[in-house]
């Protein structure tokens, strides 16, 4: 038994057409588990049969029809899989394969989709990157409790600035979400934290870096390590500079007394 998505574009939209494509699959034996529009006129189903030649036959007799054109059969990718889900496919950079973007209205996809790669065994190293308060962070968590996943913070701004130099325990276990913040681990100066990131990069478990661009500066790992790059905006003409995310980084290290200072436990 094998499942398959299928997208076709409708070049004839006629009352009818919808049923005339599942009662054609239903006698090929082909069971569709969803179907939605994914862009503009094109239809993405995702299907299921015990005989995957029928794909094949399903194919070629769409294929004498003046009212569809199939564009896509493929066994189903992550991408596909929320297409149908969502309505639409998430924004993929031409250049860069590896990188997805999103928008702040959009942030249950994005949820959606770091929950299924949360979900996914073994290592991977995701980078995201957005101004300050367009929901990088909390996105990352919802992700996490979505997949089931315990997260731990190993740098973070999000309450106060934090800095783990050691974990304990349970925080140990490769199923985690290690999560941290790619300004504030550059900018720490204690060893035993940077020692603690190599750790947890040699682990076969997830990590997402906030300011990716920021982390590989002055360190041991470069862009082309990361599995995935993750850009949120507030809005699509939105730009992201670190300028301004480095002084205010800098403002919430400040402690009382006017020096620096750190929060490691």
């Amino acid at each position: 038994m094998g499942e398959w998505y299928v997208e076709y574009e409708i070049q004839v939209n006629r009352p009818g057409l919808l049923g005339d494509i599942a009662s054609l699959l239903g006698m090929l034996r082909v069971n569709i588990i969803t179907i939605n529009g994914v862009d503009g006129g094109h239809r993405g189903m995702l299907v299921r049969t015990e005989d995957d030649d029928q794909i094949k036959r399903f194919e070629l007799i769409a294929s004498t029809m003046e009212t569809i054109q199939v564009k896509k059969i493929r066994e189903p990718k992550l991408r596909d899989i929320l297409a149908v889900r969502h309505g639409r496919y998430i924004q993929r950079d031409i250049d860069d394969r590896k990188t997805f973007r999103f928008i702040r209205s959009e942030l249950g996809v994005l949820v959606d989709f770091m929950a299924e790669l949360f979900k996914q065994e073994g290592h991977k190293l995701i980078g995201i990157r957005g101004m300050p308060r367009v929901g990088k962070t909390e996105s990352v968590v919802a992700a996490s409790v979505c997949a089931n996943k315990k997260w731990i913070f190993l740098s973070s701004t999000m309450i106060k600035q934090t800095v783990r130099n050691n974990l304990a325990g349970d925080e140990f276990s490769r199923d985690n979400i290690f999560i941290l913040d790619g300004i504030v681990t550059r900018k720490s100066g204690d060893e035993r934290h940077m020692q603690l990131v190599r750790e947890m990069m040699g682990m076969p478990s997830i990590k997402v870096v906030e300011h990716p661009d920021m982390f590989v500066q002055h360190s041991e790992y470069d862009m082309e390590d990361f599995d995935y790059i993750i850009e949120l905006r507030t809005d699509p003409d939105q730009e992201i500079t670190y300028e301004m995310m480095e002084k205010n980084h800098m403002m919430s290290d400040r402690g009382p007394m006017g020096g620096f200072g750190s929060f490691n436990f």
